[in-house]
Parts: C-alpha cells; sequence; structure tokens
C-alpha cells in the first residue's frame, strides 16, 4: 500500500494480472464483476463471456490455489488502485480517473479509431500536415453528410470511367497492368498470386457499345483537366455532372464489367486510353490499387471491429458453420458489405434501421483490388503501437505483428465475407475452404518473420524493411496527429491500440482501421506468444521505464515524440 502498488483488471487478461503480481503488485478486485461489465460493455461486444474469456478466467483460479491472492485483494478493498487496465474506459468507475492512477485508456479516441471519426479526421490532415491520405488510406465518405454523399457519386462514376478504359485495353489485347504467374510451387515456399480478375469474353451476339469508351474518354479527359487545375477557382461543374446520362452509362458499364458484353475500341482511341490512363496514373495516387470491376465496402461508421465486412451482392451471407452464426453476422444486422453497384451502395445505406447506424452514420471506402495475396488468399497486418502521451503526442511502435488470413481463395467475383475479411472473429466461423491452398496456415496466421521470409524468396527481401514498415509508421503517425486536438489527455493514461493494414501488389500498405482495445486472446501458437509479448513490453514500457529509463522495453521502438 505504501509503495502505490495496488491493481484493477477489469476483463480478461490473465496475461496482465501475472505480470503484475509477479512486480509485487497486490490486485484490487472489482465488486460485482459480472454486474459491472454487463452494464459498461459496449453493444458490440458479447455477453455473457465467449469460450475463451471463460476459459482464461478458469485459468486465472488455478493460479491461486491457496486463495492467497484473494486475501490481499479483500485487505485492499477499499484502497483506491494506482493502475487500472480495462478492456474499455466506459468500465472505469469515473470517480477512480479524478485521482493519479494510470489507466490504459484515453477519452474520446473515436476521433481515429472509428471509421467515421477516422475518415472525417483524415480529411483535415492536409491542414495540419503536409502529406495526402490518399497516398496511405483508401479514400473514404461519410454517407450521412449530404456533401460527401455527392462527392462519392462523382467518385464512383469517375472510377467506373477509368474501370472502362482499363477494360477495353484488356479486350484488344493490350494489358496494361501485367498479371504475373505464379511460380511454382516446385521451387520455393509457395506464390504471391496477385488475383486480377479478367472481363468475360463477349460471346456471338454479345451486345456492344460503341459510344460508351468515346464517352469514357470525354469524362476522364475533363477530370485530368481538373485535377491539374486543382489549385485554381474553377466556375465550371465538376465532368460528373455535366457531361452524359450518368444512368445509362453505368448500366452498361455493368454489362461490359460484369457480363460480358463487348466494346467496339478503335485503333485512334486505344492510343488515347493509353496515353490518358498514363497521366491520370501520374494524378492519382490510388490508381495503381484501383482495379477494373469498381468494388467499393460500405461500413456502418460507429463500429471499429469489423466484423461482418463482406457480403454477397445481395447484403449479408450467413456463416454456416461451429454450431451457429454471432449476432454480428447474422442477416438482420448491418454488417459491412462489399458492393459493385452505385444504387446498392444508396439503397443499403437509405435501408438500415439498426440502432448503430439508423442516424445515416454509414461510410463506403474504395475497396483495394489490386493488392497482394499469399497463396491466392487475401491477408491483412495487425500492428500494434502505443500513445504513452498526447501533450507532446509520444508513439511507440512494436517490432512484431502478425499476418490474419481469409480461409477462402480470394476473389473479386464472389464478394462473400470469407474471402474478404480477414478478422479471426469472423474467419473462425467458416472452416476452410477445399480449394483454399493447402500452404495456407492452418491456423490462418503467420507471424511478421515469416512473412519477411517469404518476401525474402520472391526476390523482395527489402520490402519489409523499406517500404511495409516506415509506411506502417507514417499511416499511423498521420492517423494520431489528424485527430490529436479531440482525444481527451490525461497526463496519467497510456493507450495500446492495434491498426490494420492491407498491402498492394506494389508492397504499399494501407491503413484501413485502427481499434482502440485490440483483441489479446491466444487464439493461435502464433498469437499466444505475440499477445503474452507484447502486453509484457506494455508494462515495462509505462511502468518500469518511469523509475529507469534504461531499462528494457522489448520490441518498442520510439517513433514520435513532439
Amino acid at each position: 500500500v505504501q509503495e502505490k502498488k495496488i491493481f484493477m483488471v477489469q476483463g480478461p487478461y490473465p496475461i496482465i494480472r501475472r505480470l503484475l503480481r509477479a512486480r509485487g503488485w497486490v490486485e484490487r478486485k472489482p465488486p460485482s464483476v459480472g454486474r459491472q461489465l454487463e452494464q459498461h460493455q459496449p453493444l458490440h461486444s458479447p455477453w455473457p463471456p465467449t469460450e475463451e474469456e471463460e476459459k482464461e478466467e478458469e485459468e486465472q483460479c488455478d493460479e491461486d490455489p491457496n486463495g492467497i491472492h484473494d486475501l490481499m485483494s479483500y485487505l485492499v478493498r477499499d484502497r483506491v488502485p494506482n493502475f487500472i487496465w480495462a478492456s474499455y474506459l466506459s468500465a472505469v468507475d469515473p470517480q477512480l480517473l479524478d485521482h493519479d492512477q494510470m489507466v490504459n485508456h484515453y477519452a474520446r479516441v473515436g476521433a481515429f479509431t472509428t471509421k467515421e471519426g477516422l475518415c472525417l479526421s483524415l480529411q483535415n490532415l492536409p491542414w495540419i500536415e503536409q502529406a495526402d491520405p490518399n497516398t496511405f488510406f483508401p479514400r473514404c465518405y461519410r454517407l450521412g453528410t449530404m456533401d460527401e454523399r455527392e462527392a462519392f457519386i462523382d467518385d464512383f462514376r469517375l472510377t467506373a470511367a477509368r474501370s472502362l478504359l482499363k477494360l477495353a485495353l484488356e479486350e484488344v489485347g493490350d494489358r496494361l497492368m501485367r498479371t504475373e504467374e505464379p511460380p511454382s510451387s516446385d521451387n520455393g515456399p509457395g506464390d504471391s498470386h496477385v488475383s486480377h480478375p479478367m472481363p468475360s469474353i463477349a460471346g456471338p451476339g454479345s451486345p456492344l457499345y460503341p459510344q460508351l469508351v468515346e464517352e469514357a474518354l470525354e469524362v476522364c479527359e475533363q477530370h485530368l483537366g481538373v485535377l491539374r487545375h486543382k489549385d485554381i477557382d474553377r466556375g465550371t461543374p465538376f465532368p460528373c455532372r455535366t457531361c452524359i446520362d450518368w444512368n445509362r452509362f453505368l448500366q452498361d458499364y455493368y454489362c461490359v464489367a460484369h457480363e460480358g458484353a463487348g466494346l467496339v475500341l478503335s485503333g485512334a482511341q486505344r492510343e488515347r486510353c493509353r496515353d490518358l490512363l498514363r497521366r491520370l496514373a501520374e494524378q492519382l495516387p490510388q490508381f495503381s490499387m484501383e482495379g477494373k470491376l469498381n468494388v467499393w465496402i460500405l461500413k456502418p461508421g460507429a463500429d471499429s471491429q469489423g466484423r461482418g465486412k463482406a457480403g454477397e451482392s445481395g447484403g449479408h451471407t450467413r456463416a454456416p458453420h461451429r454450431g451457429g452464426v454471432p449476432p454480428s453476422l447474422c442477416p438482420c444486422s448491418p454488417g459491412i458489405v462489399c458492393t459493385t453497384r452505385l444504387e446498392e451502395v444508396l439503397r443499403l445505406a437509405r435501408g438500415c434501421t439498426a440502432p448503430s447506424v439508423r442516424e445515416g452514420k454509414w461510410v463506403v471506402q474504395k475497396y483495394l483490388e489490386r493488392l497482394l495475396t499469399i497463396f491466392g488468399t487475401k491477408f491483412d497486418i495487425r500492428q500494434w503501437f502505443v500513445v504513452t502521451d498526447w501533450k507532446p503526442l509520444t508513439v511507440w511502435f512494436y517490432g512484431d505483428c502478425y499476418l490474419r488470413f481469409c480461409s477462402r481463395p480470394f476473389s473479386l467475383h464472389c464478394l462473400e465475407r470469407a474471402r474478404h475479411l480477414c478478422n479471426v472473429s469472423v474467419q473462425k466461423w467458416y472452416k476452410t475452404s477445399p480449394d483454399q491452398d493447402p500452404r495456407v496456415p492452418p491456423e490462418r496466421v503467420w507471424s511478421s518473420r515469416q512473412f519477411q521470409a517469404y518476401l525474402a524468396w520472391l526476390g523482395q527481401a527489402d520490402a519489409w524493411h523499406q517500404v511495409i514498415v516506415p509506411g506502417m509508421k507514417a499511416a499511423i503517425l498521420n492517423a494520431l496527429r489528424s485527430a490529436q486536438d479531440q482525444v481527451g489527455f490525461r497526463k496519467s493514461s497510456f493507450e495500446l491500440y492495434g491498426a490494420d493494414f492491407l498491402v498492394g501488389e506494389d508492397c504499399q500498405p494501407w491503413l484501413l482501421e485502427i481499434n482502440s482495445c485490440p483483441t489479446m486472446s491466444p487464439s493461435t501458437a502464433v498469437t499466444r506468444r505475440l499477445c503474452a509479448n507484447v502486453q509484457r513490453d506494455t508494462l515495462r514500457l509505462v511502468l518500469d521505464r518511469k523509475d529507469d529509463p534504461s531499462c528494457p522495453i522489448g520490441a518498442f521502438e520510439l517513433i514520435y515524440k513532439e
């Protein structure tokens, strides 16, 4: 008590509890844990506890067979804890925050840990830093805001026009973007198959659209003019609102992109297409990841966990395995949907009546069509970092991270969540597909070291340290700086975050979201080791380093301090 070593843990964190006890700390257990957590638990969190949480609570009991820790906890039951680790800030008694306790959360972090908040904050980034969010964050729009909804409609139309020009060039045999054949499995650990769906070949009698390419060229040329003069106050309307009948154009584009309709392309048009796309690529940072099918993702803006991320064309696909469907994946929930049609995005956003999104807080984001896959399978990266101060902003990047694989091969022609959502909380409901490459790890998780070895085999050994890691660091810092003024600053707090990234086929990382409460459940052998390590090193960073600035802090690296 005199050494101020009383702690409180709220949530399933046996590693934190074990490490603090080993330091000589005494736990003050919160009264009526079940009732308190049930009262404060956010809507998207499961209650009663999951199997993993129950297992961890059983481990706690096994660690105190003689009841010594329970006795010590009883003796400090009326003492104010000096260190609090909780799943959510809302689970902490507000009266405790009036003191100097260390708490593992900040207030008002939704400015960068919700999809809507991150979208809005990064829109303001160019006013704060000399950085363009379009270079690391797929463009994103809040559909509940009229101006952004109109901007999305313009963007969808322009992307469709560019996509049509790419399809036209491919149909005449001019492959603008080459698709590499995967290396033979006899030569190494596997392939990095990048899946780029080819347009269907128009058969005899298929409809042709002789004016479609000309209309797309006209739109793209006008757009290029706007891009080149974006610093000038132009009085002319945006090209999307003046050129053509967009409803008819999009319907024709859908026929070409998804139904096998053909195109008529003259030699002159072919040269214009090539030149125009080359010039657009110089102006648009996201040109290389767009692809040709104009896929977008519709997401509830207040969510930060990503469950139910992709759906089939009609909406939400039921997960058929492991004894049922989690509530967040049921067809009645507002899960996240991939779609290729403008009218479907607008219809879904208008039609959902779920409490979390009924106020129109939807965001729609461009999907990475040209992404790096491993063994033909999509993956993402979970990257940890810690903020120990906001004034001055102080950020620590963790040197280890892990990859999460989907359970079915990647395909843009089948937009089910098993192929497009890498979250463990979603993929655990799916069995591995029979057509999945057997080299995909059975637990669907890789460490970053395994990924580095894989990149080295591909001949890209430098990509991890020269492209991916620097890109992730820059994206994290830009996201934090864009939201810095909105976060509730508290000097005795800190927070561990989990950022999720996709990797483009050029190895550029793209930030998807930042989670304020990254899971620490040891769901696989890889995560069991890494999650234990990051919790250990976080305590070293925020506790041990206060008394000894030279103490080891494991894999953490200070990457920014104002």
